[in-house]
């Protein structure tokens, strides 16, 4: 029997002392079984923590990983001190290095807003904002943008992207328009392969990040164009204009896709069951991680804070990840309850659980927690300004030109002002170091269109700069006025006043055109204006949009080493009072949809 006991131990004590590697942390397998394995070895916090998102600024690494947080966000301008790509680097490694270290050792996931560049971080490429890119009607130029945003931002290891927006624009008075590729749901589309650039071949390869498609469903049909409105239309002309992006972009394999805080005839989209889980993850098949906006979910009930009917509901529509910035700890409470009282079945956690988890392994994310800083010489490099500075020369749409463009290069005397021509912050616009933008000549690294102008100019010729137009006389050539707006984000963005130029702006034209001297107007803006009872007294007209950190693309086009290409992928109003104004809708604007001039010929067909 000791015998016996003895031999039982014997065998016994290999087993005890044994610590296998569990299948989830095994590269070879595959995704589905490792998901698998892993979601078995979670309690029900570890699955309410994957589903919770939380601003930086909120939580530390350590309250992060206490949490069991899946998620952690930089909102626009919440950025490490100083704001560098290192310093991005070491804060993203902190927050992974403490998730690694829990029990089960899962890696977070890290979002930013990057929209046009990667632009949180300081010294990164500032790209044209998505209208202007619109504009250039070169889906393999936005694929290329793509991928060197995925590069820069893989220097500072953010993982996620909240980008590319596939909104269609249908208002002009939004303040989102920028954000826009056109008025059709074609241009979208089209321009849907920057998910190609940013995603690359697969998740896992070096330089590559997961996008985002944002924001579903309707959120540039709202009325009025009121930024997180009603949108009142039929299921016919939702799926007519609003769908078709979103299409494209799940045939492309999108990782994540973000709800939109407006409502689809007075139901808000966190909530609409219809839209989430019957469209979106069953009718087009989407299988990635559907996020919340930016506190989505408060704005169910039209109240303030959510409350648990608001948290039951966004789950059970199908919602997965939750940004809720500030009350992660509130969030990952109220849901546990839900689930415990009946109200959230747990099929509709573990669903959950499973997208994020499948995007965390396709992302290498269990392998390579950490920052790639072999891209650290990506950030703002030669290469990527070249490539932004094409994508400005290719966004330029020429609307009006009696003859005075392109500038002469040799012995030529130009006025330029205008409150844009030297403000890298205006023609960078929202979106730009901080969420709403700001103005300042140096801003960000790169070139100003007045920059431009001057560098470009051959022998002989003079450039002269006062931004209000005081000190031209008679004696120069041409005055170039770049005017316009300056930057704002959603919300503040909206118009519904009207579209005209400031004050400002009309005074520094007036003051230049009253010396007789040939005027060239150059509007920087995120968005068609009202300027059809000007128009006549200019000589030419070039919508710039807003060009990013390259002005000198712009006075490429202004002197015509590169002819301009662009074309309107928006209708231009005959006034404000025709928002909004699409094609197909009877209305006669001041320059069509497809409208664009070239240097030597007229180009006026449509997409």
């Amino acid at each position: 029997m000791l015998t016996g006991l003895l031999l039982a131990g014997t065998a016994l004590a290999p087993m005890a002392s044994a610590t296998p590697t569990p299948l989830y942390k095994n590269s070879h397998a595959s995704v589905t079984s490792r998901v698998n394995d892993l979601m078995s070895r979670m309690t029900l916090d570890d699955k309410l923590g994957q589903m919770t998102q939380a601003e930086r600024g909120a939580v530390t690494p350590a309250q992060s990983a206490a949490s069991k947080l899946g998620s952690v966000l930089s909102g626009g301008g919440s950025v490490p001190t100083p704001n560098t790509a290192v310093s991005w680097a070491d804060m993203y490694d902190a927050y992974q290095k403490a998730a690694t270290s829990t029990g089960l050792g899962i890696p977070i996931i890290y979002g930013v807003d990057a929209v046009h560049g990667d632009n949180n971080l300081y010294g990164a490429t500032i790209f044209p904002q998505n209208i202007g890119i619109g504009a250039a009607h070169d889906p393999k130029l936005t694929e290329q943008i793509g991928r060197a945003t995925a590069e820069e931002m893989s220097a500072t290891g953010v993982d996620e992207d909240f980008a590319p927006c596939l909104c269609v624009a249908r208002d002009d008075r939004w303040g989102r328009t920028y954000e826009s590729y056109g008025e059709v749901p074609g241009n979208a589309v089209a321009n849907s392969t920057i998910i190609n650039g940013l995603q690359g071949k697969s998740l896992d390869a070096p330089g590559s990040v997961m996008a985002t498609a944002k924001h579903f469903i309707g959120d540039g049909g709202t009325t009025n164009g009121t930024d997180q409105g009603n949108t009142q239309i039929s299921d016919w002309e939702l799926r007519a204009i609003h769908l078709p992006p979103f299409r494209a972009a799940v045939q492309r394999g999108v990782g994540a896709v973000m709800i939109s805080y407006n409502s689809i005839n007075g139901l808000k989209d966190h909530g609409n069951k219809y839209l989430i889980t019957d469209l979106l993850k069953g009718e087009l098949g989407f299988s990635g991680i559907v996020i919340s906006d930016w506190n989505g979910i408060d704005q169910i009930d039209g109240q303030s804070g959510f409350t648990p009917a608001e948290v039951a509901q966004a789950v059970n529509a199908g919602l997965d990840l939750f940004m809720v910035p500030n009350d992660s700890a509130k969030f990952i409470s109220t849901l546990g309850a839900e689930v415990a009282n009946g109200d959230v079945p747990m099929s509709r956690i573990d669903d959950a659980n499973r997208r994020i988890l499948t995007k965390k392994f396709q992302l290498g994310l269990f392998e390579h927690p950490y920052a790639d800083r072999s891209f650290m010489n990506t950030v703002g490099s030669a290469q990527h300004h070249e490539l932004a500075r094409q994508a400005a020369r290719e966004s330029q749409v020429l609307l009006k030109n009696d003859g005075v463009l392109p500038l002469a290069k040799k012995n030529n005397k130009i006025f330029v002002a205008g409150k844009n021509a030297n403000d890298m912050g205006n023609q960078a616009g929202g979106w730009t170091l901080t969420w709403q933008g700001q103005s300042g000549e140096r801003v960000i690294p790169g070139t100003t269109i007045l920059d431009g102008i001057k560098s470009d100019a051959g022998k002989g010729t003079t450039v002269t700069y006062d931004r209000a137009g005081n000190g031209i006389d008679s004696s120069y050539k041409v005055a170039v006025a770049v005017v316009g707006e300056t930057p704002y984000a959603e919300g503040h963005g909206d118009r519904p006043n009207g579209l005209q130029l400031d004050a400002e702006d009309l005074s520094t034209i007036a003051k230049l055109k009253a010396t007789g001297v040939p005027v060239v107007v150059v509007l920087v803006s995120g968005r068609v204006l009202d300027v059809a009872n000007e128009l006549p007294g200019w000589n030419g007209l070039v919508e710039s949009f807003l060009p990013g950190s390259e002005g000198a693309g712009v006075a490429d086009v202004l002197y015509g080493d590169y002819k301009p290409t662009g074309k309107l992928s928006f209708t231009w109003p005959a006034s404000s009072a025709q928002e909004p104004i699409n094609p197909g809708d009877g209305k006669t604007g001041l320059f069509p949809y497809g409208y664009g001039l070239t240097y030597g010929k007229h180009r006026n067909d449509e997409n």
